[in-house]
């Protein structure tokens, strides 16, 4: 997919226009195009030996020689979220922790229709998906609760787990490092007899 909207780009960058396709237009063209695809790695549009130009990104060597970097490194992954079950949860309902908070992050209008586990917290993603980024202050605002602590682990669930994934994601990128999820999610909670708490 990145390959075709490079070509598309590069095509759109020489065909004619009122702008004439230059050189240094098409190699911006194409180290914007080479960032997004590398995950904004640091880009630098050079010549090869062959004298075409070459968008893909470089790191410098000891001699000075430029070689190609890895477009995707293993220490810039995210730590995978903890699988949190049934059971699990549960037990967590029944003899909570205060270092563990159970985030539902369905709209308000779910949880009047359907219920909620107990003793989670409900941080809708759908209408506020800046939770995680906001200050406390704000935070505490916005919800009437206070913002769960950086150190502490937080759960994530929804109905079917699809947004308990992204919400999971959302507080990784906001510095939370201990995300878990649930990924059965409301749908397993009810099925298997969960208590609900309206």
């Amino acid at each position: 997919m990145a390959s075709r909207r490079a070509a598309a780009t590069l095509l759109r960058a020489s065909a004619p226009s009122a702008r004439p396709a230059t050189p240094a237009r098409i190699c911006a063209a194409a180290a914007q195009l080479a960032s997004r695809q590398y995950h904004a790695q640091p880009v630098q549009v050079g010549r090869q030996s062959s004298g075409r130009l070459s968008s893909s990104p470089l790191r410098s060597k000891a001699g000075g020689r430029l070689t190609p970097a890895r477009p995707y490194s293993t220490d810039a992954e995210a730590k995978p979220s903890k699988i949190w079950d049934f059971e699990a949860v549960q037990k967590l309902t029944t003899t909570p922790n205060p270092a563990i908070t159970i985030i539902d992050v369905r709209e308000p209008h779910e949880l009047t229709q359907s219920g909620r586990i107990p003793g989670a917290l409900n941080i809708p993603l759908q209408s506020a998906p800046d939770s995680f980024h906001i200050t406390p202050e704000e935070f505490e605002d916005r919800f009437g609760f206070p913002r769960p602590a950086r150190d502490a682990e937080v759960v994530f669930y929804c109905r079917a787990g699809v947004r308990s994934r992204a919400a999971a994601g959302l507080a990784r990128d906001a510095g939370w490092e201990r995300v878990g999820e649930y990924p059965g999610s409301w749908l397993d909670w009810e099925g298997r007899g969960g208590e609900i708490k309206r």
